[in-house]
């Protein structure tokens, strides 16, 4: 059990070692990084600002409503079983996790309702019936993003941040095959013609807080795990995830403290020393959990070192931030699925508002789970938990939350209503992206870290490994391998691999 400021008991005996590996930020990424030293016999302990693990994964209950404020499904479940099967454990005992059909429901602004599935022939009968033409070039397409995938995962996912030898396994006509020079949206329509179909399969741009008209093509690599893998719902609501973790986590024997907030990493001569919290934890290794740029400013701030890469980091562009509204309604709605897309009738304006104009948009595309469809105590009886997110711009001069929240809050209200939707709200609470800031050190608010809109940042996001200072390790989804939920579990195994190596 997490004791607020306290630690968790040790259930499996560690070795006794002189310093501890000490991870900040107990979200997903330190908490995979933690598993994977624990497994290796070192010493860790976790320091957690909120009262809870779980980080951007967290949940709210309230009114007999409950929501998870992060994602609300998983994709390539296998990186939590072998997470888990690393551990000698088998994440079923952990995590029952059920598949959602369909994926997604798609609403247009013409009343056409579209419901996206990972079953290749039924998706395709679907899009028979929008457009018969398309089904060769949906299927055409698939084969294109499994393509992408097979090239990258073993050098951009499932690896270390890439270097010019890892570059050189990979043939260079196999590096043309993943289209690093096109934008999402210029592939997506060279296989699809419908405007529907090229609006759905550009929403995956979205999923690493981008643009599918600036980000690189290669990014449709997201659309082969979703649409061929399928996704993934923990019975309980995705914090599951992190409540599983932890218990992994403290049956190795890693000590976490809950309200523990890091106010410095100390450093002598460009190397860690200790990290100072409740009090000074002695340790020449950390994983930083917490967003990179926001390490650098504000646990090494009076480092010089820290604060030239600082800057580096501020010139690149963030991705977008979010709008969260947690609304309990009264009522049952038979035509909402577990995930439904409210589509925004210019999708290319909303992506200009977003990211080159730093606006909200007035027409935005509106995300709504309920997984009271598939937990039905997540909402008392004859009532639903609609988890609403819009993306937004990550924090800036251009938008006063505390005057743009409750109109904006009306303004996706009045668009619902467009579509029939009059939810009888019998509890609410908003989140912008201050709040978002705040509970998890977001950097700018942003839900992914840099912007993945430009073929560098892509494919070149920070380093696991600190350059700057020895015994700085990152883990979440502002490093290498990049956001979601299995991405930054990866995140935490390639830190946690790092910190092995150079302690050889």
């Amino acid at each position: 059990m997490v004791v607020p400021n306290g630690k968790v008991e040790q259930s499996e005996r560690q070795p006794i070692m002189d310093k501890p590996v000490v991870i900040i930020g107990g979200g997903i990424g330190g908490l995979s990084a933690a598993i994977h030293l624990a497994i290796a016999g070192k010493r860790v302990i976790v320091l957690e600002k909120n009262a809870q693990t779980g980080g951007k994964m967290n949940q709210v209950i309230r009114d007999g409503f409950r929501w998870d404020t992060g994602p609300s499904v998983i994709t390539m479940r296998h990186v939590f079983e072998d997470l888990f099967q690393a551990a000698g454990r088998q994440f079923s005992d952990y995590v029952h996790l059920i598949p959602i059909e369909p994926l997604a429901r798609y609403f247009y602004p013409d009343n056409y309702v579209l419901d996206a599935s990972a079953n290749i022939s039924q998706m395709a009968s679907t899009i028979e019936k929008l457009n018969p033409r398309d089904v060769e070039g949906y299927l055409a397409y698939l084969a294109y993003a499994a393509r992408i995938h097979r090239i990258t995962g073993p050098v951009f996912i499932y690896d270390k941040p890439p270097t010019p030898s890892s570059f050189a396994r990979v043939p260079i006509n196999e590096w043309l095959k993943v289209d690093p020079f096109r934008t999402m949206h210029n592939a997506i329509k060279s296989y699809v013609t419908h405007p529907k179909l090229q609006q759905l399969l550009g929403r995956f741009a979205t999923y690493v807080g981008g643009s599918p008209y600036d980000a690189p093509a290669t990014l449709n690599v997201i659309a082969h795990v979703e649409l061929t893998g399928g996704v993934w719902y923990p019975k309980g609501g995705i914090y599951r995830i992190a409540q599983a973790m932890t218990q992994l986590a403290t049956e190795l024997g890693v000590t976490i403290y809950t309200d523990t907030p890091v106010q410095q990493i100390e450093t002598l001569n460009g190397r860690v020393t200790a990290v100072i919290a409740d009090k000074r934890y002695e340790t020449d290794t950390v994983v930083s959990n917490v967003d990179v740029a926001t390490t650098y400013q504000h646990l090494l701030k009076d480092n010089p070192i820290a604060k030239k890469q600082l800057s580096k980091l501020e010139r690149l562009a963030p991705s977008c931030s979010g709008f969260i509204m947690l609304l309990g309604v009264q009522g049952t709605h038979t035509h909402l699925k577990h995930h439904n897309i409210f589509f925004s009738a210019d999708y290319k304006a909303e992506f200009k508002s977003i990211f080159k104009d730093a606006q909200l948009a007035q027409d935005p595309t509106i995300y709504l789970a309920i997984t009271s469809k598939a937990d039905a105590d997540h909402a008392p009886t004859g009532c639903e938990n609609w988890f609403i997110l819009i993306n937004v711009p990550a924090l800036s001069d251009n938008v006063d939350w505390k005057q743009e929240a409750k109109p904006y809050r009306d303004l996706v209200l009045n668009k619902l209503a467009e579509y029939g939707l009059r939810p009888n709200i019998i509890s609410e609470q908003i989140l912008t992206p201050i709040d978002l800031q705040e509970m998890s050190g977001a950097w700018c608010g942003a839900l992914y870290g840099a912007s993945a809109n430009s073929k560098w940042t892509a494919f070149r996001r920070p380093h696991n490994r600190s350059k700057v200072i020895h015994g700085l390790y990152f883990a979440g989804g502002t490093t290498h391998p990049g956001g979601g939920v299995p991405m930054v579990t990866l995140s935490g195994k390639i830190a946690a691999e790092m910190v092995l190596e150079d302690q050889r």
